[in-house]
């Protein structure tokens, strides 16, 4: 089973974003589950989502307290939370910013995973730019499926074409695809 956390703040679409890599997965022959966990459900309160990929039924529905791989689509919640909780030793980490680890204060967190297992890629500019809003959760499940392989980038552009409909589909797929390719850029630069 492969498990993913997804952080960010109210508005960013972290919940989608689960649903999404859901339905990505699905799309692909896996069983999978997303659900959320937040409280307050204001625009910029700190929310958590979950997603499980299996190739058998997952029958958990607890909360992700080991993940295989972290989505951060608000950084500034490294000062808020500790969002690396639990990240398993070979774990994955996709970051909506393309600052240094040093800069973003999580070197110490960071440097002991794999090389090309952390990687950075400005998922709200490519948002911004490919959909005019700059919400980073279609762009980051793109980074997602670039750095783990557990889905394909058709995968993501069916699943986001599943949840969305027209230009706002057409832009999240564009958006998707250019975080693909910088998070494959990105497992370079910082390996």
């Amino acid at each position: 089973m492969f498990q993913v956390r997804l952080h960010g703040r109210g508005g960013q679409g972290v919940v989608t974003a689960a649903e999404m890599l859901s339905i990505a997965g699905f799309s692909e022959g896996k069983h999978a589950q997303a659900f959320p966990s937040f409280g307050s459900e204001r625009t910029g309160a700190p929310v958590v989502s979950f997603c499980r990929l299996d190739d058998k039924e997952v029958r958990r529905r607890e909360p992700i307290l080991e993940p295989d791989c972290l989505i951060i689509q608000d950084p500034t919640l490294f000062h808020a939370l500790d969002v690396f909780q639990g990240l398993k030793p070979d774990g994955y980490v996709l970051i909506n910013s393309t600052k240094d680890w040093h800069e973003l204060g999580i070197a110490d967190k960071v440097d002991h995973l794999p090389d090309g297992h952390v990687v950075g890629i400005n998922a709200s500019a490519l948002a911004k730019e490919h959909v005019g809003r700059p919400v980073p959760n279609a762009a980051l499940l793109g980074g997602f499926a670039a750095i783990t392989e557990e889905i394909h980038i058709g995968a993501v552009e069916k699943a986001i074409n599943t949840k969305f409909g027209g230009k706002i589909a057409a832009g999240n797929v564009a958006a998707a695809r250019a975080a693909y390719e910088a998070a494959l850029e990105g497992m370079v630069e910082h390996a």
